[in-house]
């Protein structure tokens, strides 16, 4: 009978190592106690040069090029956070360079880190509570790519194609489990 415990307990070992291990990947608690800061500038547009035709007699020689700058940036949209699965706090502004270049930009974020974040802009209505985590990827969203930091300050490049009048609100979400951390709805300025 001795023989036929081994195995079993080998066996529970095993399959033991084998669902913490699974556990482990998929949930990394070790991120709950790391933060990953980002603090990027708002990206500036670099002046355009603007060739004028060669001086003739009416024009003088020295106004051949001059620079001028471009609008932008200018927000064209913002709003708060609000916290869904883990306290989120930040704000989110839509940006339009001045150049055709449109960026996304989280600024004083402050939210949890986890597995698979991503941000993404979305259709959806912002909801408070627990009735908010689950619903923006029920519609339409642009998945603008992998959180860079879980605080500080960062910019996500809107596709150029992006109808923004489209979209309503950003999230934090965890692709991993299908969940918001927080989200922001957001109000044209």
């Amino acid at each position: 009978m001795g023989w036929l415990r081994r195995p079993v307990v080998a066996g529970g070992l095993v399959l033991g190592l084998a669902v913490a291990a699974v556990g482990l990947y998929l949930f990394q608690p070790w991120k709950l106690w790391t933060d990953e800061t980002v603090n990027e500038a708002l990206p500036s547009s670099d002046p355009v040069v603007v060739e004028s035709e060669k001086p003739g007699a009416e024009e003088e020689p020295d106004a051949a090029e001059e620079p001028t700058e471009p609008a932008g940036p200018m927000t064209l949209a913002e709003g708060r956070f609000i916290t869904h699965e883990h306290a989120t706090e930040g704000t989110v502004k839509i940006v339009d360079l001045g150049d055709g270049e449109r960026v996304l930009r989280l600024e004083g974020l402050d939210t949890s880190n986890g597995p698979d974040l991503k941000v993404w802009i979305t259709d959806a209505e912002v909801l408070p509570g627990e009735e908010g985590w689950g619903v923006f990827d029920d519609g339409a969203y642009l998945d603008l790519g992998k959180l860079k930091g879980n605080k500080g300050n960062q910019n996500y490049t809107l596709p150029a194609d992006a109808d923004l009048d489209a979209y309503s609100s950003v999230s934090i979400w965890c692709d991993r489990f299908n969940v918001s951390f927080g989200a922001a709805e957001l109000a044209r300025v």
